[in-house]
């Protein structure tokens, strides 16, 4: 799927006349429980691109080569860039930073989000988890108003609940709201990162759902997110359902090979 952009500039204009959000409306009800989804690299086959992007933006602003600094962004990926780049170069001025990353945000619209589209079988899962009674919502450290024009475009945003991004706080925060309404549902982040695994570990009650990732120079193994506390693990998200029904109701999942930790049983 490719996008223009032109495409995506029409989309940056549309942003400029969006309302500021507020904080995310209370669903009429949570039948099952709620899945909370990363959106950059577990329901959008973006990340080659948006590390390409931060690889060049880290070398031409702090020197780094390109294909180090590529590893360092996809190394601690899961944290919103600003953050990334605090822990990366603590020492360098903040100006710089802060200038660092508002380049960032703009070529990842342009060069990222204009070509990158979900991986193929998220259209079809999200729509099982739908009837299955789930509740879903995405979670991201960028910017709210352009992960909703991304969900648009693709057809997602529908199945969908609410959006959360950086102007709703950090994805712990996300995540603390939805433990706080609903303590006794069930709390499934979805994320393809360390950064994912441990921040649900960090809320009681929260499962955590890793994507697994290969790209060149770079992998990141089911097994690897498992050691950092995924219930279950995979290269692709077409096993989710059958995961999520294993772990809500602890049945045997259809697949074998899996590891998925049952978390309260009926």
């Amino acid at each position: 799927m490719v996008k223009t952009t032109a495409g995506a500039t029409s989309h940056r204009s549309e942003i400029a006349r969006l309302p500021d959000r507020r904080p995310p409306p209370t669903p009429v009800r949570v039948e099952r429980g709620v899945v909370i989804f990363d959106l950059d690299g577990t329901l959008l086959d973006d990340l080659a691109l948006i590390s390409q992007v931060a690889g060049d933006v880290m070398h031409r602003t702090f020197g780094t080569p390109p294909d180090e600094a590529r590893i360092h962004y996809l190394a601690t990926t899961g944290l919103p860039f600003e953050a990334q780049l605090a822990q990366l170069y603590p020492t360098a001025p903040a100006e710089l930073r802060a200038a660092a990353a508002a380049t960032f945000h703009q070529r990842k619209v342009t060069e990222a989000y204009a070509h990158a589209g979900p991986f193929p079988e998220v259209p079809g899962v999200l729509k099982r988890l739908a009837q299955a009674r789930w509740t879903l919502v995405v979670s991201t450290g960028g910017e709210t108003e352009m992960a909703e024009l991304v969900l648009e475009r693709e057809g997602l945003r529908f199945w969908f609940e609410d959006v959360l991004g950086s102007r709703e706080g950090t994805k712990r925060e996300h995540l603390a709201e939805y433990q706080r309404r609903y303590p006794d549902v069930p709390r499934i982040l979805v994320g393809d990162s360390r950064f994912d695994m441990e921040t649900a570990q960090s809320l009681s009650g929260t499962v955590a759902i890793g994507r697994a990732s290969r790209l060149p120079g770079w992998a990141l193994t089911p097994g690897d997110l498992t050691q950092w506390g995924a219930a279950w693990a995979d290269y692709s998200l077409s096993g989710l359902p059958a995961a999520l029904e294993e772990i809500d109701t602890g049945t045997s999942p259809p697949r074998p090979g899996r590891r998925v930790r049952p978390t309260r049983k009926k």
